[in-house]
C-alpha cells in the first residue's frame, strides 16, 4: 500500500470520526412553531399580486388573486422620501410606470401620480391596464385591504443605504401598530436586515432566511453534516436552482421540515415544475401564475 493511500485511508478516518463525533455531540434544535405557518399546505404565494396576470404590485393584481383564491402574496417594500412603505420591487420605477427615477427620491403623493399599468401587456400581450388608475399602494394599504390573507414581506432596501438602515424599524413597528404579527413572513436577500428586523420582533413574527443562511443550510445538508445547522429563520424561500446547483431536493425539503423549517419555492411558473415540488413536499409555491398553481393544487 503506497503513502498516498495510507494518507488518504488516514483522512477519511479522521473525517469519519469527526463525522462521528459531532453526530453524537449534537442534538437537532426545531424552529418554534408560528401560527403563520398553521392550516392547509402547499400554499400559494401570488408572487407580486401574479405578475402575469396584471401589473404587478397593484391593487388589481391583489385583488384577481385574491378573487382566484390564493392563501397569500409574496410582495416586495421600499422607502419612499417623506418614508413611507410602499409596495414595490425595483429601485427606480421606471419598468413599471410611466415615471422614471428612484422611488426613494419621491415622496408617497409624488409616486401615486404615475400610473403602474402603463407597461403592463397580458397574456395575448394587450396593454389592458393602461390609464386604468392603477397606483402605487403602501404596505399599510395592502394588509388593511386583505385582513385574511397571508403576506410574504421582503425587505428590499440594502442595509448600507439610507432607506435601508430604516427599513426594518419601519416594517416592525407598523407591524405591531396593525397587530398583523400572526399573518405576516418578513425576509429579505440581506441576512443583515433579518437579523436587524428580529431585534425589534423578538421571535414574535415568522421570519425567513437570507442569502447566508440558506447558502448554510444547504451546505451542511449536502456535506452530511445537516445535524450541525442550527436554524435560525422560519422559512427558506429559494429557487429551484442556483447556478447549476438543484435545490429542488425532496430529501432536502424533508430535511428542513424535520426541524420546522417551511419550504417555498420562488418563481414557479410551469405546471411541470409545480407538479414535482408539490410531489416533493414543498410547503408553498410563489408565483406569477396562481391560476394555474390553483388549479393544480385542487385537481390532486
Amino acid at each position: 500500500m503506497g503513502k498516498k493511500t495510507n494518507i488518504g485511508l488516514a483522512l477519511a478516518a479522521s473525517g469519519a470520526a469527526l463525522w462521528a463525533g459531532s453526530k453524537m455531540a449534537s442534538k437537532p434544535v426545531k424552529r418554534p412553531a408560528k401560527k403563520y405557518f398553521e392550516g392547509e399546505k402547499p400554499r400559494i404565494y401570488a408572487h407580486r399580486g401574479g405578475a402575469d396576470l396584471a401589473p404587478e404590485s397593484s391593487m388589481a393584481a391583489f385583488k384577481h388573486a385574491a378573487e382566484l383564491g390564493v392563501n397569500g402574496f409574496e410582495i416586495d417594500v421600499r422607502l419612499t422620501k417623506d418614508e413611507q412603505l410602499v409596495v414595490f420591487h425595483d429601485r427606480f420605477i421606471d419598468r413599471t410606470t410611466d415615471g422614471a427615477g428612484r422611488v426613494a427620491d419621491y415622496t408617497l403623493d409624488e409616486l401615486k401620480d404615475f400610473d403602474l399599468g402603463f407597461h403592463f401587456r397580458d397574456l395575448q400581450g394587450k396593454q389592458t391596464y393602461r390609464g386604468k388608475g392603477e397606483k402605487i399602494i403602501t404596505l399599510k394599504e395592502l394588509l388593511e385591504a386583505f385582513p385574511d390573507h397571508l403576506i410574504n414581506i421582503d425587505m428590499k432596501e440594502d442595509p448600507d443605504t439610507y432607506e435601508g438602515s430604516l427599513m426594518p424599524s419601519k416594517v416592525w413597528r407598523l407591524i405591531e401598530k396593525m397587530g398583523v404579527e400572526d399573518r405576516v413572513l418578513v425576509t429579505s436577500f440581506y441576512d443583515e436586515q433579518i437579523d436587524r428586523f428580529s431585534l425589534y420582533a423578538q421571535d414574535r413574527v415568522a421570519i425567513g432566511a437570507g442569502e447566508n443562511e440558506a447558502r448554510k443550510a444547504f451546505s451542511l445538508f449536502k456535506s452530511g453534516f445537516g445535524h450541525l445547522y442550527y436554524p435560525k429563520a422560519d422559512a427558506l424561500q429559494i429557487p429551484t436552482k442556483h447556478g447549476v446547483i438543484p435545490l429542488d431536493s425532496q430529501s432536502f425539503i424533508e430535511f428542513l421540515d424535520s426541524l420546522n423549517v417551511h419550504v417555498e419555492y420562488w418563481t414557479v411558473n410551469d405546471v411541470e415544475t409545480m407538479d414535482r415540488l408539490l410531489r416533493y413536499g414543498a410547503h408553498g409555491l410563489v408565483t406569477d401564475r396562481p391560476d394555474i398553481a390553483l388549479q393544480l393544487v385542487s385537481s390532486e
